[in-house]
């Protein structure tokens, strides 16, 4: 009897850590201007101030510039991912205007859960 609680105890904790975790993905697929997504893609100025909802993302006012190193792409086009300065993180599209394309040709590959981290105080969490 005990075997069984313990089975089920564990399936129900696989699937409430399934549930979870999808929620933390942004998107299944993203672009990038190379396989290690290390090259810039473009450099983008803000068109509007923007406050992000979580450290995920990248806050800005209007007028900044901002490296744009990928996009999200297929389920959640609108997110690109950029830094300004040493902060980096996810934002909307059209908060942005491209102002330089620095690649030739875009890369399109599955996103990591790596790739939706947060970085607060010198410790990745996921919100």
């Amino acid at each position: 009897m005990s075997r069984i609680l313990d089975q089920r105890i564990l399936l129900l904790i696989i699937s409430f850590s399934a549930s979870v975790q999808s929620t933390k993905v942004l998107s299944k697929w993203k672009k990038c201007g190379d396989p290690e997504c290390e090259k810039a893609m473009s450099r983008v100025q803000a068109t509007t101030d923007y406050l992000g909802p979580d450290c995920r993302y990248l806050n800005f006012k209007t007028g900044e510039e901002i490296i744009v190193y990928s996009k999200l792409s297929r389920e959640n086009e609108n997110l690109w991912t950029g830094s300004k300065g040493k902060d980096f993180g996810y934002f909307p599209r059209d908060a942005v205007k491209v102002e330089e394309v620095l690649i030739g040709e875009e890369v399109e590959m599955l996103t990591k859960e790596t790739d939706f981290l947060c970085l607060n105080e010198d410790k990745y969490n996921f919100e």
